[in-house]
């Protein structure tokens, strides 16, 4: 099997907000690559062997009193590198050019002129123009020796800049954003005609060196698995099971603050899929602890360490050495490490608040992967559409979705209304498109009519947002009919309820849960 790692990128992180998006790109491309922070240190970048430096942007001027820099070794490896924004005004400031504040700030779309339809901009723009997005205070005010400058905008005459004979380049827009329409094409000259990278890294490749990975890991010990239904700890069960078989055993609680019908849902799933399946009902034990309790970082509390007893009393029972965890990219992305068994599995350090005591090694067969990787796993693995075009669903369930007190006859009021939001949004064709949809029982009632006779009931808001990332978030403008469908069906079958409202706020100021 050829090593899928390979052929390498490495993006060094400035701080810019895109900086996972360049990465993104790049392994669309089907090139692997990672980020490291800035000041990761020259020995880590050369170990890591790159065939291509980019330097990402970041909020800084050059100029500025701690502003993160690398040093000249940096670009003395022998490789191809990129500075996008502030990282072509590092690179300017390191070779001895000349970075200025500019006279106007430049943000948005741009049309930039290019002088020459090669290199980094082989066969991108119509007429020698092209639309990208500007994002930037300072310009280069006088280019490094051996940089000619290769397109420019109204606003800077460098706009890009390259230095062939040392491979050496930079743009002052952003090409990893998609308000770029020909950044990947972009981003693809680099990888593939100047860092001379091959396609390499695919989902299906991932999927035969992970097995390989694991199975040498664990050997012919037990491992656990806690599943709960979403994305990641599905894809992260099927894998390791794929590897080891029923060596693996999944645990699913139930913490009694699930959806409709998902506890018996997610359990015929997985045994269709051949898990080994242990179901644990500790509904009673959670909805127990949630008597009284209106604040919402106690539910949260009470979700958390009692589902680490239930769990931890259930895993003890398999004895196993090992743990899997659904870990993504993001989450491990300040640190670094090198491929192999030592990547996959780590000595267990209270990950997800697993208490040290139970002395398990994590297996963390998705560590290197971005979201849309996970997904594409998941085909790769045949598993159900369900599972892999999931909406992100709280750990803490519906607890965080009712406002005050949770208590079985509110759970139920809930979970109707949900089920039927979710069920219009299917209809519609619009499930895969949003990044959450649900809906929120509040603490409030209001008058209504119903049957010629007043009522005095519960009140149901509608959320539904779009993300990349859950940072931010932008609330979705929903049709009037579908919220009309929505409202009509909740008022009309979920008993208790006698109002819907919309939810039209963004993250920030606003979160996308409600508590």
């Amino acid at each position: 099997m050829s090593d899928i790692h390979s052929e390498r990128i490495l993006i060094l992180d400035f701080g810019s907000q895109y900086t996972q998006l360049i990465a993104r790109r790049v392994r669309e491309a089907k090139v692997y690559c990672e980020i490291f922070p800035y000041n990761a240190g020259l020995e880590k970048v050369k170990a890591f062997r790159p065939k291509g430096l980019i330097l990402s942007g970041g909020p800084s001027s050059v100029y500025d009193a701690g502003a993160p820099l690398i040093g000249k070794d940096h670009l003395e490896l022998g490789i191809p590198v990129l500075g996008i924004c502030y990282g072509m005004q590092l690179l300017t400031h390191i070779l001895g050019g000349q970075v200025a504040k500019s006279q106007k700030r430049e943000y948005g779309r741009a049309e930039l002129n290019l002088h020459k339809g090669e290199g980094l901009f082989n066969n991108v723009g119509a007429a020698g123009k092209a639309t990208v997005w500007m994002s930037h205070g300072d310009r280069i005010e006088k280019m490094p020796e051996g940089f000619h400058s290769s397109a420019d905008t109204g606003n800077s005459p460098t706009a890009a800049m390259a230095d062939e004979k040392r491979r050496f380049y930079g743009v002052q827009f952003h090409p990893e954003v998609v308000h770029t329409p020909e950044g990947t094409k972009i981003l693809r000259n680099f990888v593939y005609d100047i860092c001379k990278c091959t396609a390499s890294w695919t989902m299906a490749s991932f999927v035969d060196f992970a097995v390989g990975e694991i199975r040498k890991a664990v050997g012919d010990k037990k491992v656990i698995c806690a599943l709960s239904g979403g994305v990641d700890s599905s894809v992260a069960a099927v894998l390791v099971n794929k590897a080891v078989g029923k060596q693996l055993t999944s645990i699913f609680v139930n913490n009694g603050v699930l959806r409709k019908n998902e506890a018996e849902r997610v359990q015929q799933m997985f045994k269709d899929m051949g898990l080994n399946l242990k179901y644990v009902d500790a509904s009673k034990q959670f909805l127990d602890k949630f008597k009284g309790v209106e604040d919402p970082e106690k539910k949260r509390k009470i979700i958390g360490t009692t589902f680490i007893e239930v769990f931890e009393q259930a895993a003890n029972a398999e004895g196993a050495d090992f743990l899997v965890q659904g870990t993504l990219y993001p989450d491990v992305i300040e640190s670094v490490s090198f491929k192999g068994p030592s990547a996959v599995i780590k000595s267990h350090h209270n990950v997800g608040g697993l208490p040290e005591k139970m002395k398990l090694k994590l297996v963390e067969p998705l560590r290197e992967l971005f979201k849309d990787e996970v997904r594409a796993i998941g085909r790769e693995l045949k598993m159900p559409d369900e599972i892999i075009d999931r909406q992100p669903f709280p750990g803490p369930g519906l607890a965080i979705r009712i406002l005050g007190e949770v208590s079985e006859a509110r759970l139920a009021i809930l979970r109707e209304a949900d089920y039927i939001v979710l069920e219009e949004i299917k209809k519609a064709g619009l499930y895969k498109e949003i990044w959450q949809s649900f809906a929120v029982l509040l603490p409030i009632k209001t008058v209504g009519v119903m049957g010629d006779e007043r009522t005095y009931e519960n009140v149901v808001a509608i959320r539904a947002v779009n993300s990349q990332d859950g940072m931010t978030a932008d609330w979705v403008k929903l049709p009037y009919e579908l919220l009309g469908i929505m409202s009509n069906r909740i008022i009309n079958e979920v008993k208790g309820v006698n109002r819907v409202c919309f939810d039209i706020s963004s993250k920030p100021p606003s979160t996308i849960e409600w508590e």
